[in-house]
């Protein structure tokens, strides 16, 4: 479900369910958190590499967890988003957007301090069309993107998706290659980082993401108090339902 390994001094994160679109269960958000716990006390890394593998990056949350009523959640934005890199390590990290970025993937794609992209990445927010608050990636993303751009992508849900190009005019990545060249694009940005001063890097990167956390950090929590509130809501469970059977959702009117 994870793989990892170290070239040089860049360590190599693949997400690795890509018979699920590499999607997100409990399962795959522990070993993530567990893996930056021990990046963290590592020492002699300079960067971070994430992608994805198969035909996707990341289809976001598993909708068959989102199906039945989850017992284990964050009291805190912060907490429910343990399994980011960004907040944990003290190294750049560099996405590299292999396929399709849905829902809970873009938290990567906002959390990176470098995001490429291959011609075959796509890029979309279905949480809306799935019954589901789209509230922590907005915020994040907003950092990132053009306004106009992440409005339509939340409001018209799986019905906006934005090519890789359309991407990078937007800001939502830096650059975009040919499949083939995404892994040693990343790899080459990764050593080119990796070749300056690790002090440096690591207090200037400090700076910028200390300024970001804090202009989102209230309405995070706010974000996430209401997606909890909308989860006794019967879309919240209507919607990944519906989307496993492959029907049409019955929404209940507010």
């Amino acid at each position: 479900m994870l793989l990892s390994t170290v070239v040089g001094r860049t360590l190599v994160v693949t997400l690795n369910r890509p018979d699920r679109a590499n999607a997100l269960d409990d399962e795959l958000m522990d070993a993530l958190a567990g893996l930056w716990d021990r990046v963290a006390r590592s020492r002699g890394l300079r960067a971070i590499v994430l992608t994805g593998a198969g035909k996707a990056f990341c289809a976001g949350a598993d909708a068959g967890m989102l199906a039945q009523p989850r017992t284990k959640v964050g009291d805190t934005a912060a907490d429910e988003l343990d399994f980011m890199p960004g907040p944990r390590v003290e190294l750049p990290v560099i996405v590299a957007v292999n396929g399709a970025c849905a829902g809970g993937g873009l938290h990567f794609v906002a959390d990176a301090d470098i995001c490429v992209a291959s011609t075959a990445a796509r890029f979309v927010d279905p949480h809306v069309s799935v019954g589901q608050v789209s509230a922590l990636e907005p915020l994040q993303l907003r950092l990132r993107m053009r306004a106009d751009v992440l409005r339509r992508m939340v409001l018209l849900g799986r019905h906006e998706v934005l090519g890789a190009e359309a991407a990078e005019r937007a800001g939502l990545v830096s650059e975009v290659v040919a499949p083939d060249a995404l892994l040693d694009r990343a790899m080459q940005l990764a050593a080119a980082v990796g070749a300056n001063s690790p002090e440096a890097v690591r207090l200037s990167r400090r700076v910028l993401r200390t300024f970001e956390d804090r202009l989102i950090a209230t309405d995070l929590d706010l974000g996430w108090e209401l997606i909890q509130r909308h989860r006794a809501h019967p879309d919240a469970t209507e919607g990944p339902a519906a989307f496993l059977a492959k029907r049409d959702p019955s929404w209940t009117a507010s």
